[in-house]
């Protein structure tokens, strides 16, 4: 029995991006078509990172396009190593991004591992150096819009209430000794560990290498090992555990905004942006957040959840 013609794309575009993990994308010098025309492709491929939210993003963005007039595929594509050079190359032909990640993930890629990151709490200033190092490689950033997932800190609810905690300052002025769950990067990464002792003062006297917002990390606070968790602006679990984000006061995360990355060649048309951006004008933190508890904890599908957002902001019509 032979497939359906989308099937045979994806799974056609999954043997192109193995190969593609190979190289590092086409260099800057052979970009000849950077300064052509934008692209008006019919048929588009569309990169998710594989994480709950990149998921939804890239439902969204393929029901917005087809409402549009494009055939679409998504492709799942947990590694950054991967899915950017494909990117660049035409394999994949849009991927939702972070603004100041994929600002630093570019310097890094152009400028050496060791660059200093481009990426700020400034959103403009953020998008204006993402823009200039992505315009070579034949990329096109749209514009963000409302929604953001920045890193961000919780605390247990009772942990704060004791210790009257509203932000990270409040942490820092009291002077406790925090055990913070986190990656394990967390000890160098300049937004973790050492930013909040540099920007905050809080005393970080360990980071307990639970990863950014497990399960596994959310119980270490939740149970007393642990005094702070790192995990982001989106994570709609926090009630379950019993926790409470301490707010960002002095603005030491990134302006991670929502974005969608293109290819230019093949998806740098109005009818691309014009699409996309509809999302723009509707899509908060708050919506992410819920609709990461849709999937995570209700366990509903991504694609579900996805056309019923749309559909409620009338978006996209009933079907």
């Amino acid at each position: 029995m032979s497939l359906p013609i989308r099937a045979r794309r994806a799974l056609a575009g999954l043997v192109l991006l193995a190969a593609a993990a190979c190289t590092s994308g086409p260099s800057l010098e052979n970009q000849g078509e950077v300064t052509a025309p934008p692209g008006d492709s019919k048929e588009l491929t569309i990169g998710s990172a594989g994480f709950t939210e990149s998921d939804l993003l890239a439902q969204m963005y393929a029901l917005l396009l087809e409402r549009a007039g494009y055939s679409t595929d998504i492709i799942s594509v947990t590694n950054r190593e991967i899915y950017e050079p494909a990117l660049e190359s035409g394999q994949i032909d849009l991927v939702p991004e972070y603004a100041a990640t994929f600002a630093d993930w570019l310097n890094a890629k152009a400028n050496g591992a060791d660059a200093a990151p481009v990426g700020s709490p400034d959103l403009a200033t953020t998008m204006k150096a993402l823009r200039a190092l992505a315009a070579p490689r034949g990329l096109t950033v749209l514009d963000p819009g409302r929604a953001v997932d920045q890193n961000a800190f919780a605390v247990a609810a009772s942990y704060a209430k004791k210790h009257d905690l509203k932000t990270l300052s409040d942490l820092g002025r009291a002077n406790l000794p925090v055990r913070l769950a986190a990656g394990d990067e967390c000890v160098q990464r300049p937004y973790c560990a050492p930013g909040l002792q540099k920007t905050y003062g809080i005393d970080i006297v360990a980071v307990d290498p639970k990863g950014v917002g497990t399960t596994q990390a959310k119980q270490a606070v939740q149970n007393g090992q642990d005094q702070m968790v790192l995990t982001t602006t989106t994570d709609a679990t926090l009630d379950e555990f019993g926790l409470v984000l301490l707010a960002d006061d002095k603005k030491l995360q990134n302006a991670d905004y929502v974005v969608p990355a293109v290819n230019r060649a093949r998806a740098g048309s109005d009818g691309v942006r014009d699409a996309l951006g509809r999302l723009n004008t509707v899509l908060t933190t708050a919506d992410l957040a819920s609709m990461n508890e849709q999937v995570d904890s209700w366990r509903r599908l991504p694609e579900d959840v996805a056309r019923t957002y749309l559909e409620s902001k009338k978006l996209i019509p009933k079907g």
